[in-house]
């Protein structure tokens, strides 16, 4: 960062503590941080054989930045951030980014740890371990990490545990994250995680970050059972990767080298560990943002939670660093520099950035997606759902759908980029060419035998590569929309610069994980249909009594949720969910699939499902209108003609009708009170839409008569639409 800001840590001051040994002695140690910058799997391949995963941009700030700024603001003094891949390039970015070393007075100081033979979690904890450098309890968080979350409660359990328990060395924070119905999954690609857990200490009893959905069942060390009455076993909580540790992890790790993953030899390692009696303990984040980028998906949630300000302040207008302009904030979450050359026909869509110095030619469309810095777009370009990182040239008439482009590539005049791909730095391809769906290109050959996906990376910036025979020679196909291929080796494919400049990688999962479930692109809608096809087979098909099923309400064995606390959770996943489809998350085709797994997860009716989606089609109008009465008024109705099929598919009965003008009601007297003093002229526009009938009006008036005079405000300021245009 350019400028660091100073924290005020309270205390006396230097000279005072300074006279006063009993004060130094019980001062407690400045907070610390180990941040990995290795993330130690191969899922961001080809892209991190070139740059480490820490340093990718997401939503143009590299992932590094969006944790050591978080780390700061949370109060840690000094952080040591464990680089071995591509070292010199993350040690590049501290200093010129004006993180490394102390920048000044109460400002977090950065270190560098360099290793260049550690691969995996576990090599680099023991690194650091014989360094020295840590003191007492610190941080442990991974560098792709992102939050805001405040860190002081969790911080103060943990501490309080060990006053009472020394064996409490570590706690993890989670959070609330429930399984999609229809994928099965907290964050569709990666690992399924179950944990069992006391639910008055909060210790982790169990841990499985490999469950198999299709079994629909786990099985727990009967010793756990009996040593625990009572415990709560969650298939709803998503690991954030950011643990408080005592410095006794890092001896454990020391003392153990058969520790090299996190979770799947450490964290199980202490739980079915007898002989230490070693304890762990979670803290459930019930505010704020935390998650891990785990893979491409992840990548592209998570981009679009910082676009729609989920992350704040680690956001494009807030956060930023020497490196890059700065942003600005415009209507329906578009972001853009001040320099950037913008044709007055092209059109730049709603949850979009766009950086310094690019330029967008005539008629081009870019919905739902990020454009770097110093990138030329041409004419007629659609660039939807799509990351366009910097100085990306893209010709006349291209096509690029829910992808990622790398630094420097070149899309020649007509190509087209289906859903899914990703394109490695200076990758070209060809006049009208098509890239296949889920292609992975890149200017280094794939390597013959790729480690394994379980916690190895590379050691260096060579590591694993095999020798790359060199590009074919130029050779026309003219307007030829295919990708010519021959298969070296390696099973990479190899293309000239009238088809591909690269090497397409052949997929290392195939038959292990389908490549939607890790991609940016959409999920298939028959693949949705063909789950949610298999989970109403399986409901209820089952006995219970010998095939005992993970939960699928709010998920504890042990507890029954309230109707309100039931109805509410059900409300913001349809808000959620909703927020992704106006992100280009969730194809408008498959959002109410999505909606209809909820209400069959939640065991609720169509009526719930009228008032959530009534809630989240207005709370999009209220975010993007920013200001005036006039304006929100204009982009309400904006909302609603847009969404009135959507919210017609849930007001089938003058009962869901019925209950989109009691939400309404509801909004405006508690949630959202920007509408009450537009009550009256909204309502014209839900019966314009027919999102509400003259039935509905008049029932909820007629129920109105004999309410308090508190509870017909809005019927007596909607009296005169009433009158005239429901009874005309």
């Amino acid at each position: 960062m350019s400028q660091k800001k100073s924290r005020s840590r309270g205390g006396g001051g230097a000279a005072a503590a300074s006279g006063d040994d009993h004060e130094d002695l019980a001062r407690p140690p400045p907070l610390q941080a180990v941040l990995l910058a290795d993330s130690f799997t191969l899922k961001f391949r080809p892209i991190t054989l070139e740059r480490p995963k820490v340093l990718l941009p997401l939503v143009h700030m590299p992932m590094i930045e969006y944790t050591l700024t978080w780390l700061e603001s949370a109060g840690v003094d000094e952080a040591f951030v464990f680089c071995c891949a591509h070292s010199h390039q993350v040690k590049e970015y501290l200093e010129r980014s004006g993180w490394a070393g102390k920048a000044g007075a109460g400002s977090m100081a950065v270190t560098a740890v360099e290793s260049h033979d550690a691969i995996s979690a576990g090599d680099a904890l023991r690194v650091i371990y014989e360094r020295g450098v840590i003191r007492g309890d610190f941080v442990l968080i991974s560098g792709d990490t992102i939050s805001n979350m405040c860190l002081k409660d969790a911080l103060q359990e943990h501490m309080d545990r060990k006053k009472k328990d020394p064996l409490a060395v570590m706690t993890m924070i989670i959070k609330h994250s429930k399984p999609s119905i229809l994928t099965h999954q907290t964050r569709l690609g990666n690992d399924e995680i179950v944990m069992a857990i006391d639910p008055e200490t909060k210790e982790l009893l169990y841990y499985e970050d490999r469950a198999d959905n299709s079994q629909l069942y786990v099985t727990i060390d009967k010793d756990i059972l009996t040593n625990n009455p009572t415990l709560q076993l969650h298939n709803d909580m998503e690991d954030c990767y950011i643990d408080i540790c005592s410095p006794e992890v890092l001896s454990l790790f020391t003392d153990n080298f058969d520790y090299q993953h996190l979770r799947r030899h450490f964290v199980k390692g202490l739980l079915v560990d007898d002989i230490m009696g070693y304890k762990i303990y979670t803290h459930e984040l019930r505010s704020g943002y935390a998650a891990r980028i785990d893979n491409f998906r992840s990548y592209d949630t998570v981009s679009k939670d910082v676009i729609q300000r989920w992350t704040y302040p680690m956001v494009p207008d807030v956060i930023s660093n020497c490196d890059r302009s700065e942003s600005r904030l415009h209507r329906q979450g578009i972001y853009k520099a001040s320099d950037v050359t913008l044709s007055p026909s092209a059109q730049i869509g709603a949850n979009s950035v766009v950086g310094s110095t690019t330029s967008i030619g005539d008629h081009c469309k870019v919905l739902n997606s990020v454009i770097g810095e110093g990138c030329t777009i041409g004419k007629h370009v659609l660039i939807n759902g799509s990351y366009i990182w910097d100085n990306v040239m893209i010709e006349d008439g291209c096509k690029v759908s829910n992808s990622l482009v790398c630094d420097g590539v070149h899309l020649r005049a007509g190509a087209i980029v289906e859903p899914g791909c990703v394109l490695s730095f200076n990758v070209e391809v060809g006049k009208n060419v098509v890239v296949p769906a889920h292609s992975k290109v890149s200017l280094l050959a794939q390597p013959s035998n790729e480690d394994s996906d379980e916690e190895l990376e590379y050691a260096d910036t060579n590591s694993g590569v095999t020798d790359s025979p060199p590009f074919s020679s130029m050779r026309s196909n003219g307007d030829q929309a295919t990708v010519p291929s021959e298969e070296d080796e390696s099973g990479t494919s190899e293309t000239g610069t009238s088809g591909v400049v690269g090497y397409i990688w052949t997929s290392g999962d195939t038959g292990i994980l389908e490549e939607w479930r890790q991609s940016i692109a959409p999920i298939p809608k028959e693949k949705l249909e063909e789950l949610q096809h298999a989970v109403s087979e399986d409901d209820g098909s089952e006995d219970e009594s010998n095939n005992p099923t993970l939960p699928d309400k709010d998920d504890s064995w042990d507890s029954v949720v309230e109707d309100d606390d039931h109805i509410s959770k059900f409300e913001k996943e349809v808000e959620e969910t909703f927020q992704r489809a106006l992100g280009g998350g969730v194809n408008r085709d498959n959002l109410i699939l999505e909606i209809n797994g909820l209400r069959l997860a939640y065991s609720l009716q169509h009526a719930d499902c009228a008032g959530a989606v009534f809630y989240s089609v207005m709370k999009s109008a209220l975010v993007a209108a920013q200001s005036t009465n006039d304006t929100l008024l204009k982009t309400t109705a904006e909302a609603l003609d847009k969404w009135k099929d959507l919210l017609r598919n849930y007001t089938k009965t003058v009962d869901e009708e019925m209950e989109i003008l009691l939400k309404f009601e509801e909004m405006c007297q508690e949630t959202t009170k920007e509408f009450s003093p537009l009550f009256s002229k909204i309502l014209p526009f839900l019966y314009d839409t027919e999102v509400v009938s003259e039935d509905a009006i008049l029932r909820w008036a007629e129920e109105k008569e004999h309410a308090d005079e508190s509870d017909k405000v809005f019927v007596k300021q909607s009296e005169a639409f009433i009158q005239v245009y429901v009874l005309h």
